[in-house]
């Protein structure tokens, strides 16, 4: 059977996550659903992530077998007409060997967060930033995101339900910068490592909102880590500033 990669974008807003959940909308139920169209039967997808209830994803790589060959542009474009008017997207198609797998032939990870700084209502970003009221200092959030990046243990920045074996993780990238969005200022947080622990990324971001808004120091980050201690943890932030945005494999998955 030939396989797929799939890169995949979508709004988190509408789904209870990634992951197919009975009697739930989900983005792999979505997608699986649209296979089903163009070639009827049963389809599971493997995914590089799993994202929570309103992440977004403007990266996701999946994969999928099927039973003839297809143009890659054509499945892409089949499959984008029987999603609508979901707010999902196969942007490209590929042809990958028969052993490639989404998940566990990935190198690293790569989040972004957003964080809309104005008082008044967020209309076209509703949903998609978490929105504040009060000014973020970035240099003072980098510091702290400095303390974290590394190889540690992640105990104090990991959920309770956490299912990873360890929760020791290197953190290759933590980079904070302030833009000008279409709506008003906004922060950004780029974050990569190689895999990820649960809720990890939104540990990192409202502890490091936290600095910024002057309520931690820098040193009060490092202290959290070395605590190693899930009650250290700054607030968990929403998930909706979240995306998955990119997906790093040994060679281009995509050409």
């Amino acid at each position: 059977m030939p396989r797929y990669a799939l890169k995949v974008e979508y709004q988190g807003k509408p789904f209870a996550g990634w992951q197919r959940q009975k009697e739930l909308p989900t983005v792999q139920g979505a997608i699986e659903a649209a296979l089903s169209r163009i070639e009827p039967g049963e389809h599971t997808i493997a995914a590089a992530g799993r994202t929570d209830a309103g992440v977004h994803a403007l990266g996701q790589i999946a994969h999928c077998d099927l039973v003839k060959e297809w143009d890659p542009f054509r499945l892409s474009e089949a499959l984008n007409y029987h999603l609508k008017p979901q707010p999902v997207a196969i942007v490209r198609a590929a042809r990958v060997d028969d052993d490639w797998h989404a998940r566990f032939s990935a190198l690293e990870r790569q989040y972004l967060f957003r964080i809309l700084m104005r008082r008044a209502p967020a209309t076209h970003e509703r949903g998609q930033v978490w929105q504040i009221s009060h000014e973020l200092d970035v240099a003072a959030m980098q510091a702290g995101a400095d303390m974290l990046i590394g190889r540690h243990d992640f105990t104090t920045f990991r959920s309770t339900i956490c299912q990873a074996a360890s929760p020791v993780k290197t953190l290759d990238e933590l980079r904070v910068e302030q833009v000008q969005g279409f709506s008003g200022p906004e922060i950004h947080f780029h974050v990569r490592a190689r895999s990820f622990l649960h809720n990890q990324v939104r540990s990192f971001v409202g502890t490091l909102e936290r600095v910024g808004a002057g309520s931690w120091s820098p040193d009060d980050v490092r202290n959290a880590l070395e605590a190693v201690d899930r009650a250290a943890c700054g607030p968990v932030c929403p998930p909706q500033g979240l995306y998955l945005a990119r997906v790093g494999y040994p060679e281009p998955v995509f050409s």
